[in-house]
């Protein structure tokens, strides 16, 4: 796989793996976490989510600039990856639940989140320029697309294992405290804090009879209220250990970078480019004004273009999230590895990063031989199509969501009722395989068309405005929460198909003066 790359591409992809190995350990349970240990709703945890994961990409422009001012590439990335150990350490550290001041608490959790959002934003957007300060080399830019499709799927590697990490620990600490994992109790727990006896007969009915189900041999409690408790810490505790493992992997990281820091290139420094029968350094190549706003004003247009993609794939660890908590039937997922059991919502952040791995080579064959035959697709082509195989994606979702309850029916509904609504896994699977297929076709390759168009002082900037772009749509998350909570699931579904199929319209109609720019 690695034939006819730079030497370099491996250890990058590898550094990278392991920080997003500890990212996506956070991401499978961040939501869940947020909910479960301050008792906030879905639309209010949207809110901070949101703000988070566009804070990640926003804060990579400043890392980028950051990078860019001090020539020191790898000395950023190194900083970021410290800083982002701080951070989860912030959150790792356990607190009591239910919080004593729910203010305090999670201001303290923000401030963690804030932390890991500007390590990401020193390590992300710079490693990203390193990578394709390496394809600049004239013997290695024909393979340019290929290279950032293979440190792509590094990236997914790392996230097939950390959701069954982050579950694994947590319903650990659940069985270690003689409980077991029920995804609807602790909502109802909160309410139950805040309502008590006044809570709708129907939710105390279902609280009581989960309190018993999920309590495992030799557990007792004196009453309803000293199980919401009791449960409540627990469950939230396993969470905090579970970002401590996000540490781990985060230091694992650093020790690749540190031992393979010479083998990279550093965008600060000259690089010898070809030019005709010349060579000449990058710094000397000398563009006009009018040729570097039009590279921008391309750049910036794809920029726009893929905000609505990621508003729309990163309902993953959000509505999606939720929507399979509440209507998927989880008791068909379940290993039992003896001191912990793999169940739980969660666990559907591995299939995305399952299928990146498998698809990217097929992808890469698929591309190699069309672009043998000259026939290959441009990448402004390809994000195009992505654009419409998102849409085809949530059409999926809608169709198999047409007959499901919404969320204000599902909250009168007794536990026998909700188990015979629930749908197949495999609906969520064929979900998230549509969906991958698209991420294929958008994200590595506009990481790709970035490091092509972008001009060569502007290298770091250039990648932090494609993360920023990230950030505006995540910064949009919190629409799907709120169109979760309050209209028919199809409906909301709707909105993110017409959102991707207006993006991919809009890309084709600018993909001849995008494919001119790009030559």
């Amino acid at each position: 796989m690695f034939k006819n790359h730079p030497k370099g591409l491996l250890a990058a992809s590898l550094a990278n793996m392991g920080e997003r190995f500890g990212f996506y350990i956070m991401m499978a349970i961040l939501t869940l976490f947020i909910s479960a240990k301050f008792g906030l709703s879905e639309d209010v945890t949207g809110y901070i989510y949101s703000a988070f994961y566009a804070s990640i990409y926003l804060l990579a422009l400043v890392g980028g600039i950051i990078a860019d001012r001090t020539k020191n590439y790898k000395g950023t990335i190194l900083m970021g990856l410290v800083v982002m150990a701080i951070g989860y350490l912030i959150i790792a550290i356990p607190t009591p639940t239910p919080v004593p001041s729910l203010g305090l608490y999670l201001a303290i959790s923000c401030l963690g989140l804030g932390v890991i959002a500007f390590g990401n934003g020193l390590f992300k957007g710079n490693l990203q320029a390193l990578v394709g300060q390496m394809y600049d080399d004239p013997i290695y830019s024909k393979v340019r697309d290929a290279g950032f499709q293979i440190f792509y799927m590094f990236i997914n590697v790392g996230g097939i294992f950390a959701p069954f990490m982050a579950v694994g620990i947590r319903n650990w600490w659940l069985k270690t405290n003689g409980f077991d994992y029920n995804g609807d109790l602790p909502a109802l727990c909160h309410q139950y804090l805040k309502e008590g006896a006044a809570m709708p007969q129907q939710a105390l009915d279902n609280l009581q009879a989960l309190s018993g189900k999920v309590s495992l041999a030799g557990q007792s409690f004196s009453d309803i209220g000293d199980f919401v408790n009791s449960y409540l810490d627990v469950f939230s505790r396993g969470f905090h250990y579970a970002f401590a493992a996000a540490i781990v992997m985060i230091l694992v990281s650093l020790v690749i970078f540190v031992m393979n820091k010479s083998r990279f290139p550093n965008p600060g420094t000259k690089t010898v480019v070809q030019d005709g029968d010349k060579q000449i350094t990058k710094e000397e190549i000398k563009m006009d004004a009018a040729e570097i706003r039009q590279r921008i004003y391309a750049l910036f247009a794809v920029f726009a273009v893929v905000i609505f993609f990621w508003m729309s794939f990163h309902q993953n660890g959000y509505s999606l999230t939720y929507f399979a908590r509440d209507y998927v039937d989880l008791s068909v997922i379940n290993i039992d590895l003896g001191f912990t059991q793999i169940k739980g919502a969660e666990i559907f952040q591995a299939v995305n990063p399952i299928f990146v791995v498998l698809l990217t080579p097929i992808v890469m064959f698929i591309f190699g031989r069309l672009n043998a035959k000259g026939k290959e697709p441009s990448a402004p082509r390809k994000i195009a199509i992505g654009m419409g195989i998102a849409a085809s994606a949530y059409i999926f979702l809608m169709a198999c969501s047409m007959a499901l309850p919404g969320k204000e029916a599902l909250a009168t509904m007794d536990e026998t009722a909700k188990e015979a609504m629930r749908i197949t896994p495999f609906v969520m699977v064929g979900m998230y395989f549509i969906l991958t297929v698209a991420e294929l076709f958008i994200s590595p390759l506009g990481l790709s068309f970035v490091s092509k168009v972008a001009p060569p002082h502007l290298q770091g900037v250039m990648q932090g405005c494609w993360l920023a772009a990230t950030a505006v749509g995540n910064s949009l998350l919190f629409i799907g929460g709120i169109l979760y909570l309050n209209v028919p699931l199809w409906a909301c579904w709707l909105v993110f198909v017409g959102a991707c199929a207006a993006s991919m319209i809009t890309m084709l109609a600018m993909v001849k003066w995008l494919e001119r720019v790009a030559k």
